[in-house]
């Protein structure tokens, strides 16, 4: 599957350090403001120049348990390389590239071994393995927190194995990533669906101290357009998930549907949208449109991630909305209307690929009592301990919270919760003591 490649190319050892090098050491860093996690930049970026990559290793871990995916996949134009100082002058470091050489050099040379500390704090449950599921379980087990994880799919990950295409994010570093967590002591159950397999409650009843839910979005949002139920119409996050399988040899070719000189047109512009269309060629298209009813300036993709997609030959349609939908023959479309600011046109298209946001699935909500969520299916959590549910010892986080929107800003959010458990987990095992001691002294 040459066409998967790695699109960004790793820097050499010599181009690294010279990069690094450029840095200034700005007195007040504004690239580590600009970072989601507050990774300190400047300290890694210095020791690296000087060649020290263990050192620089050590100073990434203690803010990322995901160092080799933040560093390819990071809106970095938008947070520490568009607030680096140079950034001015068109002359940025180039930070997620270093990142990800320091994270790609440290696993090949074999250079970190973390101590695992004794892990007796607690017992955690985390539900997914995406990223704010395995930044909570590279946390805690750091703290002296022995965690579980159970995932439904037959491979931990989340949107970073099945959700981002393999030429940005290829799934071995994900495995490799995750294998680091796997070294911290944390133990994964795979094939095992909250809801379906146990409960919240089950959970609790083994021992759990506490439980954090980190299953994402994935029930996908539709819009009310005519013919959007036809076979020909597939959602984005169920497309690149089956061509992930695919490619992983888990199912055949003719089941990912898309490609095979289809013309095809992707609804939305964020970056899940431009994953779709860029796979959609990978995969044989013939000719792939975005279509979007805001303009270039307006779009939540990745100006980068646009410009790719671009030169690649994904054509863009601006100012524009498909009002429907007319199904074919053989689960195909024949055409698709396509309102552009107030002139209808008809457009042919043999698939519709639907990104236009996903809404948390409510397996686990109704299978558990006390856990609120919004009109809108988003669970309710609490500031202090952050993260925490109306259910007492239920932790959420990430985009079944709705709030991140990248990986990073899930991994923000879980760093956040991952403390909101530790105060609870803290409080809790105290409050067993003094209960336990009481008995104690009353038994004498």
């Amino acid at each position: 599957m040459n066409e998967f490649k790695e699109v960004s190319e790793n820097y050499t050892l010599p181009e690294a350090v010279r990069e690094a090098q450029r840095c200034l050491h700005c007195k007040v860093p504004s690239c580590k403001k600009g970072c989601p996690i507050s990774n300190d930049i400047p300290e890694w970026i210095g020791e690296l120049a000087k060649g020290n990559f263990g050192n620089a290793m050590s100073i990434i871990n203690a803010r990322s348990n995901l160092p080799a995916v933040c560093g390819r996949v990071c809106g970095h134009e938008r947070q520490c390389e568009g607030s680096c100082v140079l950034n001015k002058a068109g002359k940025h470091i180039n930070i997620g590239k270093l990142e990800r050489f320091v994270a790609d050099f440290d696993c090949e040379a074999d250079l970190s071994h973390e101590a695992i500390p004794e892990q007796k704090r607690g017992l955690i449950a985390v539900i997914g393995s995406g990223p704010a599921g395995l930044t909570i379980a590279g946390d805690l087990a750091r703290k002296g927190f022995k965690v579980e994880i159970f995932e439904m799919e037959s491979e931990p990950g989340g949107v970073l194995m099945f959700g981002i295409p393999e030429y940005r994010l290829p799934k071995e570093v994900v495995r490799r990533e995750i294998k680091k967590i796997q070294n911290l002591g944390v133990t994964f159950h795979l094939l095992t669906t909250a809801g379906r397999d146990f409960t919240i409650d089950d959970l609790f009843n083994r021992g759990f101290d506490a439980i954090f839910m980190g299953t994402g979005t994935g029930k996908p949002k539709k819009l009310p357009i005519p013919g959007i139920e036809h076979p020909g119409v597939r959602q984005a996050i169920w497309f690149l998930r089956r061509v992930s399988l695919y490619q992983s040899g888990l199912i055949d070719r003719k089941e990912v549907i898309v490609g095979n000189g289809d013309k095809v047109a992707v609804i939305g512009c964020g970056n899940t949208a431009i994953d779709a269309a860029r796979t959609a060629l990978r995969m044989g298209s013939s000719e792939v449109t975005v279509i979007y009813h805001r303009t270039v300036n307006e779009m939540s993709a990745l100006r980068a991630e646009y410009d790719e997609a671009v030169a690649e030959g994904v054509k863009f349609m601006w100012k524009s909305s498909v009002v429907e939908i007319e199904g074919g023959t053989d689960n195909r479309l024949r055409s698709i209307t396509v309102d552009t600011e107030g002139s209808r046109s008809k457009m042919e298209v043999d698939r519709v690929i639907m990104a236009v946001g996903s809404a948390p699935a409510s397996r686990i909500v109704s299978t558990t009592k006390g856990i609120d969520v919004d009109s809108k299916g988003y669970v309710l959590t609490r500031e202090a301990p952050y993260g925490m549910t109306t259910r007492r010892g239920v932790f959420a986080g990430g985009d079944v919270t709705n709030r991140p929107a990248t990986v990073v800003h899930a991994m923000q959010d879980a760093k956040r919760v991952a403390e909101g458990m530790i105060q609870y987990v803290d409080a809790k095992r105290l409050m067993e003591k003094l209960d336990a001691d009481e008995i104690s002294i009353h038994n004498q």
